[in-house]
């Protein structure tokens, strides 16, 4: 009886990838056809022209996250018991998070980090 109950689920299974297989395939010839259609919705004449126009679209973005001005991505900071103390030597001198940051050449986000660490964060009121 148990074999039975393997044999049906089994049998179950194999249908349900089957019907899965054939969403996938309805979902790729959908997309296909609403794509194809895009250019001239958008009122091109060719897939080429829309292709340049969404291009010149993409390339107006102010940039990616992590990404300086001159495309190349900021090396990760390696914090030493140096960087550590010299951002405790500027908390206490009272510099801002800022200038600390630039001074020792780390993100705000990693001043932040060490300041915690060091317990140096105020605490909410």
């Amino acid at each position: 009886m148990l074999i039975y109950m393997v044999t049906d689920k089994i049998k179950q299974l194999e249908l349900t990838k089957a019907r899965v297989a054939k969403l996938e395939q309805a979902i790729a010839a959908q997309l296909a056809k609403e794509l194809a259609a895009l250019p001239a919705e958008y009122g091109f004449t060719s897939v080429a022209y829309f292709l340049k126009a969404v291009k010149a679209a993409a390339g107006k973005r102010r940039g990616k996250p992590g990404r300086k001005a001159g495309g190349r991505r900021r090396k990760r900071a390696v914090i030493t018991a140096e960087t550590k103390a010299k951002v405790k030597a500027l908390v206490q001198a009272g510099k801002t998070g800022a200038e600390i940051a630039a001074a020792a050449d780390i993100s705000l986000p990693s001043v932040q980090n060490i300041k915690k660490a060091l317990g140096l964060v105020g605490k909410k009121k």
